[in-house]
């Protein structure tokens, strides 16, 4: 089982990958993509491995031009005790003194170390420059997000924490599920996301509510994050993953070039510079798709002077 909320008639593998903290599915109705946490058991908290994962993912989503939705969710509820969480953010017992650290296996792997090469390294703490340090690029994960040209979804169904909360919050849309709780810990554990997971948290709730859920640290219900605008729309726990497909089937009835030029025209404003480059890096692809362009280049390779004329100046 994927998780109890998940329909497998309406879902089916995508094949290629061999994820160990994700499941990773495509709709079988819509194009639509599912990435899903896949560690329930410490409320779906992620290690460098998930973030590789997840990074490998979403690069994957970007470039399936018939996927015109993407959704990140958690797999659940928990085995041990029966909850549900979305993300709780990076793993705490596996943060070292410079970030998040890959297990034992993964840095041996890395390296090409085992046995008493292992030992000999371990010893020496001498590393080959190969063997991956402490990470945060969770942050590299926000980016990858913002600068998907299709929606990317937040499907809720329990605990947004910490970096899970962040992550919910880059999101282009958030949709609940009315167990889900949303919480940020950060200052807690002496950590804090000061980029999108606070500065665009404020640009959709306001500064001084903003301020409000990283200071005192309440934990949210779904209505009320939804009241105060980081939630798009609560519904029933068991109806959260089909109402999902809803809005992938809608969202997927428009304009493939207008939703990524609209994503990119929301982000500009708060991504400075690089928002204006993504921005205008695809209006630059538009302009290839005239007759106008056309001419431009079609007379440079001809090596003849290009003939404008028959083109207006549009007002």
């Amino acid at each position: 089982m994927v998780s109890e909320l998940f329909d497998a008639d309406s879902w089916e593998p995508v094949e290629g990958f061999d994820f160990r903290d994700l499941t990773y599915h495509r709709a079988t109705e819509v194009g639509a993509l599912r990435i899903a946490f896949d560690r329930p058991e410490v409320r779906n908290a992620f290690r460098p491995e998930t973030v590789d994962e997840l990074s490998t993912a979403l690069d994957h989503a970007k470039r399936q031009t018939d996927v015109g939705c993407v959704f990140i969710t958690g797999n659940g509820p928990s085995p041990k005790d029966g909850g549900w969480a979305f993300c709780s953010g990076g793993d705490q017992r596996i943060r070292g003194e410079a970030g998040y650290e890959y297990s034992e296996a993964e840095r041996s792997e890395a390296s090409g170390a085992s046995g008493s090469d292992s030992d000999t390294r371990a010893e020496n703490d001498d590393l080959d420059d190969d063997t991956p340090g402490p990470r945060l690029h969770i942050l590299e994960v926000q980016r990858q997000i913002r600068h998907m040209p299709k929606p990317v979804v937040a499907v809720v169904p329990g605990w947004a924490v910490g970096g899970g909360h962040s992550l919910h919050v880059v999101c282009d849309m958030t949709l609940a599920g009315t167990e889900a709780k949303f919480l940020q810990t950060d200052p807690d554990v002496g950590s804090y996301d000061a980029g999108f997971g606070s500065a665009y948290l404020a640009h959709q709730i306001g500064q001084k509510k903003a301020r409000e859920v990283f200071f005192l640290g309440k934990t949210y219900s779904a209505e009320e994050a939804a009241d105060m605008g980081m939630v798009n729309e609560v519904v029933p726990q068991a109806e959260l993953e089909d109402r999902a497909l809803e809005w992938a089937a809608e969202m997927l009835s428009k304009s493939p070039n207008a939703m990524r030029m609209l994503k990119y025209a929301f982000n500009m404003d708060t991504d400075g510079l690089v928002g204006q480059q993504v921005f205008a890096g695809e209006a630059t692809r538009l302009g290839y798709m005239t007759d106008e362009a056309q001419e431009g280049r079609d007379a440079f390779n001809e090596n003849r002077e290009p003939d404008f004329s028959e083109f207006p100046y549009y007002y």
